[in-house]
């Protein structure tokens, strides 16, 4: 195992790990849309995250994304993310002995913060925010957290990509 290229961005500290793979376990967690129809079995009213838990050496591994993982036991990978409580938890990988590599989308996730900044911006120029209205300045909060947040989530996959491919 060897843990190459540390990156500290915005308080964020993320580092790229490599390592065979053992102890693998896979997990589904999949949510259901309450207003969904008991009669209709379509994947459009479930969410699922495929959850991957393994160790890299010695190192407690968990990746979560929309897709299932690439790996098996015995594959030599490289992981970029964060260490968060006991696990690791990844942004990117690079499946070595199978020549895969997977993140989630960032630039989705950067245009999503562009909307909800924009509807920020709009309701800021509202009348109703100009006038005082509570219920207005909440929502001008609430998207503007959510824009910084997706953005700041675009900009740490953004970089775990980095990692990765100078590794």
């Amino acid at each position: 195992m060897s843990v190459t290229k540390p990156s500290n961005f915005l308080s964020t500290s993320i580092s790229a790990i490599s390592g065979t793979v053992s102890n693998l376990n896979h997990e589904l967690l999949e949510y259901v849309n309450p207003e969904k129809p008991t009669h209709d079995h379509s994947s459009v009213y479930y969410k699922r995250f495929f959850i991957s838990k393994f160790d890299l050496g010695d190192k407690a591994i968990e990746a979560k994304f929309s897709t299932p993982m690439a790996i098996a036991d015995g594959d030599s990978m490289i992981v970029s993310g964060y260490p968060k409580d006991n696990t690791f938890q990844v942004l990117a990988y690079a499946n070595q002995t199978q020549q895969v590599r997977h993140h989630e989308n960032w630039i989705v996730l950067g245009l999503g913060a562009i909307f909800f900044f924009a509807v920020a911006i709009s309701l800021l120029n509202s009348e109703l925010v100009l006038e005082g209205a509570l219920i207005p300045k909440l929502f001008l909060f609430g998207f503007t957290l959510v824009g910084i947040y997706m953005g700041y989530r675009a900009l740490l996959i953004r970089e775990a990509i980095k990692l990765i491919s100078g590794a």
